[in-house]
């Protein structure tokens, strides 16, 4: 009986995994290369290569997972945004690409040669934070979160990255900036409908509900937001927010009842609506 090599593995794991995966052959390389502990490079450079039994153990069994539905970054216990590498776990939401569109707006109005301060509402593991921290080494930075779980990821995430100028405090939204202003204000908060059955499917059934579902239309937490925000924006402030791609309407409309001017709306790299904009006004 023939030695099974990576490649096989691989062809193999690619087939399991198609039923569930969007990218079959990409989660199984992600998987295989952690499973051996070597970049994904290895994976194309060695395809008949025979691992050892254990490193096979470890794979199946991550496997196993993913075919359930599990998602990689929880697998793996990482997740890379804005080129930082990230610890996740299932008490953080799953940094997501899209997102990166938040921290670009948010450097258009940050200047890099001079001190501001900002805050990230509902932090997680303080991906948003963490990459306008890097960008803006000079700025002030306070990343917020009701989960204490969610915010000690998140600070260990800073630590390991070795980034100093981030404060963390627990609490709701803006509940902790009390008696502060900022010069702008990002979050990425929960905007599913609750009647949407999409969060009780795949991948997203293992992330945190709490950091996904916002009410019966998708639009508590943003609502509380952009109703608390004016109290910790100097003026010309601004507050950006992501949303939903069904919600590119609704989200600026808030923003303009509550006070807000220069609105606008965001598309991301896949041409859909995904983030707000206002500033508040002298």
């Amino acid at each position: 009986m023939n030695a099974v090599t990576l490649r096989d593995l691989l062809a193999a794991a690619a087939q399991r995994l198609a039923k569930i995966s969007e990218t079959p052959r990409l989660d199984a390389e992600l998987l295989l290369a952690a499973a051996l502990e070597r970049p994904r490079s290895y994976l194309h450079a060695w395809p008949e290569r025979v691992p050892e039994p254990d490193r096979v153990a470890r794979f199946f069994a991550w496997l196993d997972r993913r075919q359930a539905g599990e998602p990689i970054a929880y697998l793996l216990g990482r997740r890379e945004f804005w080129s930082l590498e990230l610890e996740v776990t299932p008490d953080t939401l799953i940094p997501r690409p899209e997102t990166e569109l938040l921290v670009e707006l948010a450097l258009e109005r940050l200047p890099a040669d001079r001190t501001c301060a900002l805050a990230d509402l509902g932090t997680g593991s303080g991906a948003i934070a963490l990459a306008l921290a890097v960008e803006r080494p000079r700025a002030r930075i306070v990343a917020t979160d009701l989960g204490p779980a969610a915010l000690t990821v998140a600070r260990r995430n800073a630590r390991r990255l070795n980034i100093g100028n981030v404060e963390f405090r627990e609490g709701d939204w803006c509940a902790p900036l009390a008696g502060e202003r900022f010069d702008l204000l990002v979050s990425n908060p929960p905007y599913i409908a609750a009647t949407d059955p999409h969060w009780r499917q795949g991948d997203l059934r293992f992330e945190p509900a709490a950091a996904l579902v916002a009410g019966e239309d998708g639009l508590d937490a943003l609502r509380s937001i952009v109703a608390q925000a004016p109290a910790c924006l100097r003026t010309g402030g601004w507050l950006l927010l992501e949303h939903g791609y069904d919600q590119g309407e609704a989200v600026p409309n808030l923003l303009r009842q509550r006070g807000f001017v220069d609105v606008s709306d965001h598309r991301d790299a896949a041409n859909l609506s995904r983030a707000s904009a206002g500033r508040w006004p002298a």
